[in-house]
């Protein structure tokens, strides 16, 4: 990705993705059948959001923010542009390490731009990692100064307060050699979307600990405006990932064999209401204290309200052994989730 800004001094920098690629006999095109979408920024200057459209995109990133200072004076035009034109779109962050810690700077993208709303048009934000473009002005390497061990804790810094913010994995921008370089080929961030960059004929070989990419971009320019990028995937999987289903996660302890506890939690972006907790005895057991639910011999129904993101609560149960021994306990479901807690 070009460096979209070059901050307080003056003429344009063309620094381009550590590791990147150029194609000779000019950009890789987006294969037959791919779902091609655009990058563009500050840089790019007014969009021809109708060309995006009318040659086969089907999303855009916009740069939001860079560092902890600079604000793209065109985001809201391009960024607007973008859905108005009925492009999925998101907002992309240029890390500036050596300025501030993860955090902070997550939180500046996210006051400008940069935060996820459950809209279907949006998708998660972007952190954008790639060579230290202003070394002759800061003085920095191409990691910024930071040690492998730094920067990995610089982007957990960023990622976690992102998607404690949003309820959202903020997807990765970076190319497989900088990854090596700066972060020491960290695998802490497999379960982060990766947006590769390589300007190739193919996505290569990726950076460690994913298995796919899910956005690649081929080249800086060529038929669309912008950069040039496919979504690895197909179009019901881009609106998915601008809109995910709720989740929830279901977790239990058998404390003895008469107090049991399960525990639900919204691990997703979205509230999710009327949730449905059954569960049944075994092992000559009945229930016989279980506040807020309803209950008789086996059987116990529970019926959680509503979770906000990020909310969790955590159900007890008493039960009173029969004469059997052996194994007790409970089997709960809740949604699609089965959950055993057993006690000897």
């Amino acid at each position: 990705m070009i460096a979209a800004v070059n901050r307080l001094w003056g003429a344009a920098i063309a620094a381009v993705t550590a590791g990147a690629v150029a194609v000779s006999g000019g950009p890789a095109a987006a294969a037959d059948g791919a779902i091609a979408g655009v990058d563009v920024s500050n840089w790019t200057g007014e969009v021809d959001w109708g060309a995006v459209t009318s040659g086969g995109g089907k999303f855009a990133f916009v740069q939001a923010t860079e560092g902890v200072d600079y604000r793209n004076q065109r985001f809201e035009e391009q960024y607007g542009g973008a859905l108005a034109a009925g492009l999925v779109r998101g907002a992309y962050h240029f890390a500036q390490p050596h300025e501030s810690d993860g955090a902070a700077q997550a939180e500046f993208f996210l006051l400008n731009g940069g935060a996820w709303k459950a809209d279907g048009w949006t998708l998660p934000g972007v952190l954008d990692l790639e060579d230290n473009p202003y070394k002759d002005r800061n003085g920095k390497n191409g990691c910024y100064g930071l040690s492998p061990a730094d920067m990995v804790t610089w982007i957990k810094g960023f990622t976690d307060r992102y998607r404690q913010e949003s309820g959202r994995r903020v997807i990765i921008y970076t190319t497989t050699s900088w990854w090596r370089t700066c972060t020491g080929d960290s695998a802490a961030f497999k379960a982060n979307p990766l947006w590769l960059a390589r300007w190739a004929a193919d996505p290569g070989e990726l950076p460690k600990g994913w298995k796919r990419h899910t956005f690649w971009q081929s080249a800086e320019k060529g038929a669309l405006p912008g950069g040039q990028n496919t979504f690895n995937g197909t179009q019901d999987e881009l609106e998915e990932l601008a809109n995910p289903p709720a989740e929830i996660t279901v977790a239990g302890e058998a404390r003895s064999r008469t107090r049991y506890t399960v525990t639900v939690s919204n691990t997703g972006p979205h509230p999710v209401t009327q949730i449905k907790v059954s569960g049944r005895a075994y092992g000559g057991q009945r229930v016989v204290k279980a506040p807020g639910c309803s209950f008789s011999g086996t059987a116990v129904r529970c019926e959680i309200a509503e979770l906000g993101r990020g909310q969790k609560v955590t159900l007890s149960f008493t039960t009173r052994p029969g004469s059997a021994k052996g194994a007790v306990g409970l089997r709960f479901t809740v949604g699609a989730v089965r959950l055993t807690l057993s006690a000897s």
